[in-house]
């Protein structure tokens, strides 16, 4: 039986999420990719409630992204979501890649989110 590259991805989610846990005071950044989007959550794990959204589906960040390629797109999600952070208050938080590899798309958003006045 031979291992895709979805298990393996699945295989390292898992690795990073016994180390990666979010709190009120410094909440966890979930990042999930597809072919097309960009997705990223900011989750209080202790609550189980998701703080802020944004992702290249979002009203406002749909507009700017639509002749852009993937990685200025993913860009621009993670200034938005570190913008959404600001709004409630958040500065600080984990970063969790997901089992993606940091790498593309996932250092964009990372950068965009820094560049923005998140730290992690």
């Amino acid at each position: 039986m031979s291992i895709t590259k979805s298990d393996s991805r699945l295989r390292r989610k898992k690795r990073i999420r016994k180390k990666v846990n979010g709190t009120p005071e410094r909440p966890r950044l979930s990042i999930f990719r597809t072919a097309k989007h960009i997705y990223a959550q900011v989750i209080d794990d202790v609550d189980g409630k998701t703080l802020a959204t944004a992702s290249t589906l979002s009203k406002d960040v749909k507009g700017e992204v639509a002749e852009e390629n993937k990685t200025e797109a993913a860009k621009k999600v993670g200034a938005a979501i570190a913008q959404a952070c600001k709004d409630k208050g958040i500065d600080k938080v984990v970063f969790d890649r997901n089992g993606f590899i940091y790498h593309g798309r996932i250092r964009a958003l990372a950068e965009g989110a820094r560049e923005a006045g998140l730290s992690f």
